[in-house]
């Protein structure tokens, strides 16, 4: 699990929301993705994006980070316009994209080096160290990252985007792909995210995800955000519910994560006791 993380609150001069979206709108040639999208992300929130696939919320970071142009609308990041101020959102942000962006050639510790020295920073190897300690990679951290899990690798990709210290970051679908035990990892590094002031802007596909991290849920839906609220508000929307006994049934990911953790005590027990019965062994030989 994820070591206890001392992430540093970003700097917060810029006053009001860390993104703010109005009337936003691209196409491609006939097909309309994005029909005026409205959105507001505050300060030191997790905002959770849902929507099915081809629903735009790929476009719309897209065009939030400054890799695409809009056709239509505004959108101001860290209070930069994306259109007129995109070298200014670009130090302002980070992406983290739906598949881990390292290089599994080197090492981790290597990865976050390279990275802190492409953003010119003094003391990269103190900061690497400092990210591999936070994310609970210190001891992986001189091995290559060919080596590495899935959640391990979505951690590294996620601390290297932490470099610098954005006040936002954008992660587009973190945790595709990856086991219930890694997903939960990535959730535990995103809530300190945004513990330490760090504004998070999430798309995800999984229900659940969104659940356990987004302070605000926004639903993108043929092109437009239909609803935006807390879990809370977006349940309301749907009759009171009734009031009966159900026995509940432990969920697929209880089990296997009760299976893993029984296993894992298991063998841990049982490496004990023959290290038990090898010493009994050698004492009775002398």
């Amino acid at each position: 699990m994820l070591a206890v993380m001392s992430i540093p609150p970003t700097t917060q001069a810029i006053q009001g929301p860390a993104i703010h979206v109005q009337g936003l709108g691209k196409s491609y040639q006939e097909l309309r993705v994005l029909r005026g999208v409205d959105l507001q992300v505050a300060r030191g929130s997790i905002v959770a994006l849902l929507g099915s696939n081809g629903a735009g919320k790929t476009t719309l970071v897209k065009i939030l980070s400054t890799l695409l142009k809009a056709d239509a609308g505004t959108a101001r990041v860290n209070g930069f316009d994306v259109a007129t101020r995109a070298a200014d959102v670009r130090e302002s942000i980070s992406l983290t994209g739906q598949f881990a962006a390292v290089d599994e050639i080197l090492t981790g510790r290597e990865n976050l080096v390279l990275v802190a020295r492409l953003r010119h920073l003094r003391e990269p190897g103190a900061i690497a160290d400092d990210l591999l300690r936070r994310f609970a990679l210190t001891e992986a951290g001189t091995r290559r990252v060919a080596t590495y899990s899935g959640g391990m690798r979505r951690r590294l990709d996620i601390a290297m985007s932490l470099i610098g210290n954005p006040p936002v970051i954008f992660l587009d679908e973190p945790t595709t792909g990856l086991d219930p035990e890694a997903r939960i990892e990535v959730w535990q590094a995103v809530k300190k995210l945004a513990a330490g002031g760090t504004t998070v802007l999430l798309t995800t596909q999984y229900l659940g995800e969104a659940e356990q991290l987004a302070d605000r849920i926004a639903i993108l839906h043929q092109g437009r955000i239909i609803v935006d609220g807390t879990l809370s508000e977006l349940k309301q929307l749907l009759p009171p519910a009734k009031v009966e006994y159900v026995k509940k049934q432990p969920s697929l990911e209880d089990v296997f994560l009760a299976v893993v953790g029984s296993a894992g005590s298991e063998t841990e027990h049982g490496d004990a006791d023959k290290g038990d019965q090898d010493r009994k062994t050698t004492s009775n030989e002398r």
